[in-house]
């Protein structure tokens, strides 16, 4: 069961990683675009975005560290 559990977590970390360099190349790409055509104000809008996406996408993992680290030290 541990296993499974470890390669269950394992693969959502994967998953996770290759969500975010994905959304990642997405902004980058899209702020060379903008940047090139003169509109430098949404290419920030545009990564500013991205980067409130991946920081959401991340709210569970983080909260899951917490929790961990609450259950290793017995934080109340």
């Amino acid at each position: 069961m541990a296993r499974l559990l470890a390669r269950v977590i394992t693969t959502m970390e994967v998953d996770l990683i290759f969500r975010i360099a994905a959304i990642g190349i997405i902004v980058a790409i899209l702020n060379q675009v903008l940047t090139r055509a003169g509109r430098d104000d949404m290419a920030m809008m545009t990564t500013l975005a991205g980067v409130i996406v991946v920081l959401m996408m991340m709210i569970p993992v983080i909260n899951s560290l917490f929790e961990t680290v609450k259950s290793v030290f017995g934080l109340y």
